[in-house]
């Protein structure tokens, strides 16, 4: 549910409860992303999880990342799928899975029937086995990403991204016949890239700069549109005041100690953060609606008296804008604000946690399980031990701060 507070010039509030579509993930969830090299250690998920951290700080998720690169419905370098399956998904006790495989199984080639069919029957079993083995878990199967057949010439007629798509139309049959949830992130990728050809054909190609790995921009894409398929809140906060009467709105957050251009404001999630000075995210912002899906951090004042104005949060300027500009609305995650201070914190911890999963499972648990049983187990309980921590702190990280917000009017 969504908490909204009125606010009165006299500073009572009445909380009112909007029904909103309730997010995908719960206390207590556990996450594995499961895939091929696009999903190996891959940005997506950790930008997942710092979303959902700054997002919904009171959640408590795990999340393991068991992508391999190479790997193809039947496996590959680190076991057949059934020894993958078993030993970095299944024993994870998943409560949400995501499974995105088929760049490497349709082999770079024109449509084959049998390679077709080995995708397709490798497919089900792996459905099968979720099926039987964790049958409480929720499961969303991707869509293979695109192969960038839009900012370059494709290498055969209909290009290997025409092939992904009709594998991508078997990965939704069988999301439909399993009741599955579906994830399309080759649709949702090859318009952004159709659309930063045009603005900027050049740049564009970095994009996918290799035809197959996403760079950050494509995976902050992909990230979006698993999130919206997890019903995850484009809102992170919404506050509308008028000036004269000091009466104000407030989505998920609480406004306090209101003066003519100075309040108090607590919100109760944060913005996620982007590095808009990259030219190739700052292409993909520019060619999609990503902003619009993640960051909506609303700040609206009405009646505000002509002239432009200093928006200072914390005693420090984030920003000069108008009356205008302030009855129109500004969205706060756009800024260089303590709130997005605060979600950079969140986003330097998670890289630490999704470094220390990674070595773990990598370095430590795969190849030494068999010659130092022992011992090994010591040290994954004093890495665990130190994972716990870090998510400790993440936590703590993300919990709302009372910010205080002046608009100070600049001499004419």
């Amino acid at each position: 549910m969504k908490l909204v507070t009125c606010l009165t010039a006299l500073g009572a509030s009445i909380a009112i409860n909007a029904q909103v579509p309730s997010f995908a993930l719960k206390n207590g969830d556990r996450v594995v992303f499961y895939g091929d090299s696009i999903t190996d250690n891959a940005p997506y998920t950790q930008l997942i999880e710092i979303f959902v951290t700054a997002r919904y700080p009171k959640l408590d998720v795990t999340y393991m990342n068991a992508g391999v690169g190479g790997d193809r419905v039947t496996g590959g370098w680190m076991g057949s799928i059934d020894q993958r399956m078993t030993r970095d998904l299944l024993s994870r006790k998943p409560t949400v899975v995501t499974v995105m495989l088929g760049m490497n199984d349709a082999g770079y080639q024109p449509f084959d029937p049998k390679t077709f069919k080995t995708y397709t029957s490798g497919y089900q079993h792996i459905v099968d086995r979720l099926r039987s083995e964790s049958p409480t878990a929720q499961v969303w199967l991707i869509r293979p990403s695109p192969y960038d057949d839009f900012t370059r010439a494709p290498g055969f007629p209909g290009g290997y991204n025409g092939v992904l798509k009709a594998y991508g139309d078997y990965v939704a049959q069988l999301a439909t016949a399993n009741r599955f949830e579906l994830v399309d992130l080759n649709t949702p990728l090859a318009r952004m890239l159709e659309k930063a050809k045009d603005s900027d054909p050049g740049r564009a190609q970095q994009i996918i700069g290799d035809r197959v790995h996403p760079g950050n921009g494509g995976h902050f894409l992909m990230m979006s549109e698993i999130l919206k398929s997890w019903h995850a809140s484009p809102l992170v906060s919404k506050t509308t005041i008028d000036w004269p009467s000091g009466k104000a709105k407030v989505e998920n957050g609480k406004l306090s100690h209101w003066a003519p251009g100075h309040f108090e404001l607590v919100e109760q999630s944060l913005p996620t953060p982007i590095d808009r000075a990259n030219p190739e995210i700052a292409l993909v912002l520019k060619s999609s609606d990503l902003e619009e899906t993640l960051n909506q951090e609303m700040l609206t004042v009405t009646g505000v008296p002509p002239g432009t104005y200093d928006l200072n949060i914390d005693l420090v300027s984030v920003g000069v804008f108008s009356d205008l500009d302030f009855a129109r609305g500004i969205n706060l995650a756009l800024l260089d604000t303590p709130m997005n201070k605060q979600a950079w914190k969140i986003a330097d911890v998670t890289w630490k946690l999704c470094a220390i999963r990674y070595s773990r499972w990598r370095t430590f648990e795969v190849p030494l399980a068999d010659l130092v049983p022992k011992p090994l187990s010591d040290a994954l309980r004093a890495m665990e031990d130190l994972e716990a921590a870090l998510t400790r702190e993440r936590h703590n990280l993300a919990q709302p701060v009372s910010h205080t917000f002046d608009l100070v009017r600049k001499p004419s």
